[in-house]
């Protein structure tokens, strides 16, 4: 039987934020990290024990070699990542605080990874002993280069019987939800595991949860289980999920997730989060955790439940990577977290 391993196709970002809470207007200094929503849920898997590798095409230079450096580190395989182009993208932060929100600014044109071409990537050699591959709609966002190369890999993945998941990621600052609305839907249609919250759901596949105002920071639980099982059955989707938060502030949120499984629509306990030190990555998280637990072969109440503590935890970590490890999922969903000292 073949081990679990993933595969997350996308771009690897260099994260640029100010110290603190302190603006971009204002910063005489940054702070450094590699991220990229495939890769974050390749680096939390590695942490939890499974395989994990990111493809993806990075500059030859020397910040290109730190991106690749810093997968590395944390246990993801590297094997295949191309190399060339002269431009990492880069993802500037502003961290968010009280009722000021986060901000983030993405420079992303003519990266390496945008330029990439088909015959960077043999996806018969990297899918070859794979059993789940991962990507978001940030990848196909960057244009349609980007586009044929997933469309190989999933040509490719459906092809072996390879698992593949998205996660929706609508983000507006890198295209419109009517080229969204023209892409998303052929690539869903040869996706199993769909992740993605109410306004990815609206703004990149058209579908809305009801009476659900992101803009808010509410949700409509009964609609949003009608949009999972509309989604479910226009694509032929296995699993729907998708974390909830409820915005109190920047610094505080109700953070939990759902899981519909084709049966039924699974919940996870709510946290109070309070106060956030860094909440980019806490969606990476929680699919990651959703991944594990279906890769494991937990039931779908575990599942859920996995995820969404993992994705708790993050939003204590800085940084977007959710550095933790099964004895701390397991510590919090015991005890339900009351941050006492481990001594």
């Amino acid at each position: 039987m073949t081990p679990p391993k993933l595969v997350g196709f996308g771009e690897v970002l260099l994260r640029l934020n100010p110290p603190g809470h302190q603006r971009l207007l204002g910063a005489t200094s940054f702070e450094a990290h590699y991220t990229g929503a495939e890769g974050n849920v390749a680096v939390m898997l590695a942490q939890l024990g499974l395989a994990a590798e990111v493809v993806t095409r990075l500059p030859g230079h020397d910040v290109g070699q730190a991106a690749v450096n810093s997968l590395r580190h944390w246990g993801v395989g590297t094997s295949h990542i191309a190399r060339g182009g002269d431009r990492i993208g880069i993802m500037y932060l502003e961290t968010g605080a009280a009722q000021r929100g986060a901000r983030v600014l993405y420079d992303r044109t003519g990266t390496s990874f945008q330029s990439a071409a088909r015959h960077d990537f043999d996806w018969d050699a990297i899918l070859g002993e794979a059993t789940w591959l991962h990507f978001s709609g940030t990848a196909p966002a960057l244009g349609p280069g980007v586009r044929d190369i997933l469309d190989d890999a999933l040509t490719v993945a459906n092809g072996l019987g390879v698992t593949v998941s998205c996660d929706l990621n609508y983000r507006a600052s890198l295209w419109s939800e009517a080229e969204a609305q023209r892409t998303m839907p052929a690539l869903i249609e040869r996706v199993n595991v769909l992740f993605g919250n109410e306004e990815d759901a609206a703004r990149a596949l058209g579908v809305r949860a009801g009476r659900s105002d992101w803009s808010q920071g509410t949700l409509d639980r009964p609609a949003y289980e009608e949009v999972a099982t509309t989604l479910a059955d226009r694509y032929g989707l296995t699993h729907v999920s998708t974390s909830l938060r409820r915005s109190i502030s920047a610094s505080v949120n109700e953070w939990g997730g759902m899981l519909f499984d084709g049966s039924g629509h699974h919940y996870s306990r709510t946290y109070l989060i309070d106060p956030i030190v860094d909440r980019v990555g806490g969606g990476d998280s929680f699919a990651a955790g959703i991944i594990y637990g279906l890769m494991t072969g937990l039931s779908s109440d575990d599942t859920v439940e996995y995820a969404a503590a993992a994705s708790c935890l993050k939003h204590s970590i800085p940084g977007d990577l959710n550095l933790i490890h099964k004895a701390d999922i397991e510590s919090l969903l015991s005890t339900g977290g009351t941050g006492r000292v481990d001594r």
